[in-house]
């Protein structure tokens, strides 16, 4: 049992991921869906999954029967999986990575494997370059042009991590190093500063008059694998995680300069320093620079070196060369969106559908983040891989709701609501009828990702023109490092939801932060106004929130913007408005 504490439960969740996918490549009905059901189970656990199998309690993950719970175990207790080696071995080489591709289901794999003998992505991008897969049966010129773009972001995303889980190990590395004796100072930097939704890289500074001590303690934290390369003012090293960490030491005189270099885009830098140059100044990670004397006029802290250049400071995630300069020129930054404004959660899935606690677990996990109320929006009945709600079982939540919410007398609200899908016509899957009972409803397209822009565009704006829908769910429908977005004209969707009053979501889920901070700034301008959700399927999935307001930040808005920073009475009233 050496092993018990060796293996996170993302990792055993990622064992059985595959499994689902090895039984659906060879045509296993049932089984592979009882598999994903309890891989999202375990990657959603408040707890270890490996104390469970201590402890005997298996059993208390839904969808575990004596068969999952034996591989679970085994898992655990050898760190792989018997089973999983043997249904590797029955497959023909490479038809697994190809389906990791998006387009390429389980049965064009085969075909590909069986028809062109291809290998795996480097045979299927020669194949698809040369032409030769557009007439395979089921293919297509299209198709092949889909392959190709899937394999460019296949591999963009084998150079690059979710904010959402990489910016917990920053921030446990940091942390480690602020508690050093030999460290004044110490601050991330980089894309994880800007809290870019990919992200490359850690980069961390620190202020220390002792950097060996700062280095030598920095590649023996937790969590190390490897070094790369090892200095006095710069090293780095590679995580477990295969994510490359980098730590620079500077005195402290230079920090400032040092943290505003490392931490702006390419471009906002460069802007900076063409600033600096054009008042004979020169400005790099050592400080800026006076050269008519030599002498450093800003470096000790970042807010002065912007000063220096007759700037307000430029708070991290604007920093992308997208007009934050002229604005902090003219002093007309945005008044960004605190991480601690948000009242409430407009978005959060519960057992009903295919989140993993009770509609009073969640409410509990939201009090204890300081929530005045959340939003329960499980999935509608057309969506069956998430076991959505029929009419009759929305009815049942919804009284459900109005029982603890009257139990309840902490002033703390529970409101009713869902997820609906918007259908190929634009129609959405439930009745007015009890649309009009709930508090919050949450339109999504879930479906037909390949429908022209046109077309995508009028179903959207058609949805949004049901007097029930308050808010469209996650706009553009990508999947991060995955799934590129759908067409759509998003001008015309801003501006139809400005006029109809309808709210656009930017989902805090890591694997989503959909709307785009770009296209959050877009249609603010265009007057539309947003909800920030979790999209939780568990009570740790709340705390994704704060990447929703990162992406928020970095979409220029302000708390006024965002609906849930309201109050319930504030809240309610806006949505009826």
């Amino acid at each position: 049992m050496e092993k018990l504490a060796r293996l996170a439960n993302f990792e055993v969740a990622a064992i059985l991921y595959e499994v689902a996918d090895l039984l659906e490549i060879k045509g296993v009905r049932f089984k592979p869906h009882a598999y994903r059901r309890v891989a999202q189970a375990i990657d959603t656990l408040p707890e270890d999954v490996a104390d469970l199998v201590r402890e005997g309690r298996l059993g208390e993950i839904p969808g575990v029967g004596k068969g999952i719970s034996g591989k679970i175990t085994e898992i655990i207790e050898t760190g792989s999986l018997g089973y999983l080696e043997s249904l590797r071995e029955e497959l023909p080489e490479g038809v697994q990575e190809l389906t990791r591709l998006e387009g390429i289901g389980p049965k064009k794999a085969l075909i590909l494997s069986r028809e062109l003998g291809i290998r795996g992505i480097d045979d299927l991008e020669t194949a698809a370059a040369a032409g030769r897969i557009r007439d395979l049966p089921g293919f297509g010129e299209k198709t092949e042009e889909n392959i190709l773009a899937g394999i460019r972001m296949s591999r963009m995303a084998g150079e690059r991590h979710l904010l959402g889980y990489i910016l917990p190990t920053a921030l446990d590395i940091e942390r480690r190093l602020s508690s050093l004796e030999s460290v004044s100072q110490v601050s991330l930097a980089g894309s994880v500063r800007r809290r870019k939704e990919t992200i490359g890289d850690i980069d961390i500074l620190a202020a220390s008059t002792h950097p060996e001590e700062v280095m030598n303690a920095f590649v023996t934290l937790p969590g190390v694998s490897r070094i790369l390369a090892r200095g006095v003012t710069k090293t780095s090293v590679v995580l477990e995680t295969g994510v490359q960490v980098d730590l620079r030491v500077v005195e402290d005189e230079h920090y400032g300069a040092a943290l505003q270099y490392f931490t702006g885009s390419k471009e906002h830098n460069i802007a900076l320093r063409r600033l600096a140059i054009a008042r004979n100044l020169r400005l790099n990670e050592y400080g800026l620079i006076d050269l008519a004397d030599g002498h450093m006029i800003a470096g000790e802290d970042e807010a002065g070196v912007y000063r220096a250049l007759d700037l307000s400071w430029i708070p991290p995630e604007l920093r992308e060369d997208r007009g934050e300069i002229e604005a902090a020129r003219t002093d007309t930054l945005p008044d960004l969106v605190g991480y601690g404004s948000i009242r409430g959660d407009l978005h959060v899935h519960t057992r009903w559908s295919e989140g993993a606690h009770s509609i009073e677990e969640m409410a509990e996990a939201a009090r204890a983040l300081r929530y005045e109320y959340i939003a329960i929006c499980d999935h509608s009945e057309t969506l069956h891989i998430a076991r959505g709600l029929s009419t009759e079982r929305l009815a049942d939540q919804i009284r459900e709701i109005e029982r603890i919410n009257r139990a309840a007398d902490d002033g703390f609200t529970i409101l009713s609501g869902t997820e609906c899908n918007i259908g190929m016509d634009g129609s959405v899957d439930l009745p007015d009828g009890i649309l009009a009972d709930l508090d919050v409803v949450v339109a999504s397209v879930h479906s037909g990702f390949k429908q022209p822009r046109r077309e995508m565009t009028d179903r959207v704006i058609t949805a949004m023109q049901n007097d029930n829908i308050d808010i469209i769910g996650h706009p553009t429908g990508r999947i991060l490092l995955s799934r590129e977005p759908y067409q759509i004209d998003l001008a015309r969707v801003f501006e139809a939801a400005a006029s109809l009053g309808v709210l656009m979501e930017i989902n805090a889920f890591p694997g989503r932060l959909d709307l785009p901070d770009v296209n959050c700034r877009q249609a603010r301008e265009a007057g539309v106004r947003f909800s920030l959700g979790s999209d939780a399927h568990s009570q740790k999935n709340l705390r994704y929130m704060e990447f929703g307001v990162a992406t928020a930040r970095r979409g220029w808005l302000s708390a006024d913007d965002i609906a849930n920073t309201r109050s319930l009475s504030d809240l309610r009233g806006f949505l009826r408005s």
